[in-house]
């Protein structure tokens, strides 16, 4: 009897955690705090996508694969002679880490770092297939997809549950590097 209701509960569970992800409206804008949170099914103009379509890209070859992970800052407090080193982000091989991209708000030099890289990885095409990732319920892929889509790119791909679901899927990660 007890598992038959902890099944009922767990299913129940389950329900409404899925019924609330499905309830996440896109906003008019960029999302600009609470960046891990669930975040909408959606992303207009862009298609989503899962960890085996991913995989699927990747293998042919024609997509530009950009991981928008933030980079940690350096603590601001640190006594002198103290040596920072970046905590390792891991990511999907072939993909390319653009950290800080992806925050509702970009300074001008981080929008302009996004801009010229995103034109050099696409060598300036924005019909090339882009796909945009960061950690699952993380809302900086898709503030950067809708970002490259303002700026004209045409082909945007959001791959929202991005290194976890690849991992999940039994993908491996590799150390990423941020692009200079």
């Amino acid at each position: 009897m007890w598992s038959a209701l902890a099944l009922v509960l767990c299913l129940a569970a389950s329900h409404a955690t899925a019924a609330d992800e499905a309830t996440v409206p896109e906003p008019d804008g960029y999302r600009t705090d609470a960046y891990r949170t669930p975040v909408p099914k959606t992303l207009t103009g862009a298609r989503v996508i899962g960890a085996d379509e991913a995989e699927t890209l990747l293998k042919g070859g024609g997509a530009v694969f950009i991981d928008v992970y933030p980079r940690a800052p350096k603590p601001p407090n640190l006594p002198a002679g103290t040596v920072w080193r970046d905590p390792t982000h891991m990511t999907i091989e072939g993909a390319h880490w653009l950290p800080n991209v992806g925050y509702g708000v970009l300074s001008a030099e981080f929008e302009t770092y996004f801009k010229s890289r995103l034109a050099t990885l696409t060598a300036d095409d924005v019909s090339k297939p882009v796909v945009f990732f960061c950690l699952k319920d993380c809302w900086m892929s898709w503030n950067a997809g809708k970002r490259a889509l303002s700026w004209g790119y045409k082909n945007v791909i959001w791959f929202p549950e991005g290194t976890d679901a690849w991992q999940q899927a039994g993908f491996d990660l590799v150390k990423a590097t941020p692009v200079p």
